[in-house]
């Protein structure tokens, strides 16, 4: 019987046991920027004032990685998405991997009971809501680019408060549990001091 139990939670989709983003409705302002924003397909690349800090990130930040994500490759892929989508919103990279952390463990085709999906479980409406109903929410770069592009929205919605932000990113505003988990990502296992823009 155990066998059976085993195999049936092997061949379902991994579920990922995060939260889920409220929908809000958006100012047409609000929502055209953050439309143009999810649409640009400019590749994405570091943004390092030195490429010798570039390659110290990457290097620290793969071997952090490592475990969780064995193939170089897709870490690789992942770490540069994820500081160069994070930046270009005026993020801390290191948020954005604790997020990822909190909300998928590192796996792509997390996907949540309430719907939300990939890497930094986006719900599906935001893809509707900016217009961009075919996006595929799996793909690592427009996951990551949702995202961010969320989570600068919640943070201009409470003046730079990173708990509250975090707690509406999560669905779970005013709830200590999530924002604390991603703080403690955050500043712990992914804290880095050298530069990452």
């Amino acid at each position: 019987m155990r066998t059976a139990i085993a195999i049936i939670a092997l061949l379902l989709p991994p579920q990922a046991l995060a939260g889920a983003q409220i929908y809000e409705p958006l100012s047409d302002s609000v929502a055209q920027e953050m439309s143009a924003a999810v649409a640009d397909t400019a590749p994405a690349i570091f943004n390092f004032r030195r490429p010798e800090d570039a390659h110290k990130w990457l290097h620290e930040m793969s071997e952090r990685l490592r475990r969780r994500m064995p193939d170089r490759k897709q870490r690789i892929e992942l770490l540069k998405t994820v500081q160069y989508e994070a930046v270009r919103y005026g993020l801390d990279p290191q948020l954005v991997l604790g997020i990822i952390e909190v909300e998928s463990g590192f796996r792509k085709y997390a996907t949540s009971s309430a719907g939300a999906r990939g890497y930094m479980q986006v719900m599906p409406f935001w893809s509707k809501l900016l217009g961009q109903p075919r996006h595929n929410l799996y793909r690592m770069r427009i996951n990551i680019k949702y995202g961010c592009v969320i989570m600068r929205h919640y943070l201009r919605i409470e003046n730079g408060d990173y708990f509250r932000a975090l707690g509406r990113y999560n669905g779970s505003l005013g709830k200590a549990e999530y924002p604390n988990l991603v703080l403690a990502a955050w500043k712990g296992r992914w804290k880095y001091d050298g530069a990452t823009s």
